[in-house]
């Protein structure tokens, strides 16, 4: 079983408030130096080009400088990534990688297929169990999120969850705005959704050829992204307890067609967008605001990806009927047929511990841990650490579902329709109705349903 911690209520884990163990998840008789052993081993890792791990790459060469252990990345473009990953993970014999990152949508594709392995019994291992690591600091609803497979509905905390990964490059989403611009007419944050549509219109009118929101836009997997973010605080759901679909509701199709307002009232040429031009039109000050992953933060104040230097302020994702921002975004695994699947495990502790966690919050990526969000010097560099605490709280761990079957609904059947309706092909209830037999064709497959 995994830790006691990570099956209570994140709000209370978030103050500090979570009880202890109920049984001790390291033992204590681990070695001094475990990483000694793995001296001269060269790791091969694959990892995505993406913020967090641009951070990554400037510490990383301190993991070798302590442990003698040389690490090879393979860095690729995520959307390449699964697929590379399932060749070299598939062979019969050893594969390329010895730790991976993956998206949380493929860790219950992963884990199901003995693609990865099972790491809670690796932090049990006298010989490998890093004394210091303090597996309670980790962000409970990142490990639920990203880190476990099996539990209720196959990938939340409870009963029969185990843990094949730990959280790297999580993310929840946020919303960062203008504070020159909202300060020039008199606007404020939107504390919720009717307010946030208010600005959709407002903001073109104010400030001539600024788009409101910065989105993703583009067909596939991309739109679904932008979709989903709106759905959870709205009120809707893909599914019901028993698999049915429900995206085509009321609360499903009001997201989409928020989401096609979104666009259009967005910077020039929004419905191309993918994360990266997105983010790129708010660091360039072509949109007012911007709602997604907290990974932008590192690059709102760098000058040479910026021009919206020391303007941008920091609120929680809107509320709808309910708060409810995104979790997802990277962790890290080890597949199975690791060449050095035991050094692996000690490059994760490293690079997951409390001090590379602050070196790499310092450098601009997204924390894992508690303490380096309450941590007083990034608090002092950072004054948004505080606000993503608090987003945090509000992370809704089923904001998707992270199924195998993802994959193959994702982008092929909700991203083809979600881009018919932001560009205004399709009406979004008509478009959303029609993929619902195609959906549950895909989880009858699956045996979602019993006969």
């Amino acid at each position: 079983m995994i830790p006691t911690r990570i099956q209570l209520n994140r709000r209370q884990a978030l103050s500090g408030a979570a009880g202890v163990l109920a049984a001790p998840l390291f033992v204590n008789r681990a070695l001094a130096n475990p990483y000694q052993r793995f001296r001269g081993t060269t790791l091969v890792v694959n990892f995505p080009a993406h913020p967090h791990y641009d951070a990554v790459a400037k510490v990383l060469p301190q993991f070798t400088a302590e442990t003698g252990i040389k690490v090879e990345v393979d860095k690729l473009q995520f959307l390449r990534m699964r697929d590379k990953q399932l060749l070299e993970m598939s062979k019969p014999g050893k594969g390329d990688y010895d730790l991976i990152a993956y998206v949380v949508f493929w860790k219950t594709e992963y884990a199901t297929r003995k693609l990865i392995r099972e790491i809670g019994p690796l932090f049990k291992d006298a010989n490998l169990a890093v004394p210091d690591y303090d597996f309670n600091d980790l962000i409970s609803g990142y490990v639920e999120n990203i880190g476990l497979v099996g539990g209720p509905k196959g990938y939340l905390a409870g009963d029969g969850a185990k843990l094949f990964g730990l959280p790297f490059g999580a993310e929840t989403s946020v919303l960062g705005y203008r504070k020159d611009i909202f300060a020039k007419h008199g606007l404020k944050a939107p504390e919720n959704y009717t307010e946030l549509e208010a600005l959709l219109t407002r903001i073109p009118q104010l400030e001539n050829g600024m788009g409101a929101l910065a989105s993703r836009g583009q067909t596939g997997h991309q739109v679904v992204h932008a979709w989903l973010l709106h759905m959870a605080p709205l009120g809707a759901r893909i599914f019901d307890d028993k698999w049915e679909p429900t995206f085509q509701g009321p609360e499903g199709v009001r997201a989409a067609e928020l989401l096609k307002r979104i666009v259009e009232t967005g910077p020039q040429g929004a419905a191309s967008f993918g994360f990266d031009e997105m983010k790129t039109a708010f660091l360039q000050g072509r949109a007012a605001m911007f709602l997604d992953s907290i990974a932008v933060a590192g690059e709102v104040d760098d000058t040479a990806k910026s021009r919206i230097v020391g303007n941008v302020g920091w609120a929680l994702h809107p509320q709808g009927v309910r708060r409810g921002s995104q979790t997802g975004g990277f962790g890290i695994g080890i597949p199975n047929n690791a060449n050095h699947g035991d050094a692996a495990f000690m490059l994760m502790q490293w690079l997951t511990s409390k001090a590379t966690d602050k070196a790499i919050g310092a450098a601009g990526g997204s924390p894992s841990r508690f303490s380096t969000y309450q941590d007083a010097e990034l608090n002092r560099r950072f004054p948004y650490y505080a606000t993503f605490a608090e987003a945090l709280k509000h992370a809704d761990p089923d904001w998707r579902p992270i199924i195998a079957e993802w994959n193959e609904l994702n982008a092929p059947i909700f991203g083809t329709a979600l881009g018919e309706i932001v560009t205004g092909r399709k009406p979004a209830k008509a478009a959303l109705e029609e993929i619902v037999p195609r959906v549950r064709a895909v989880m009858e497959r699956g045996g979602y349903y019993k006969k």
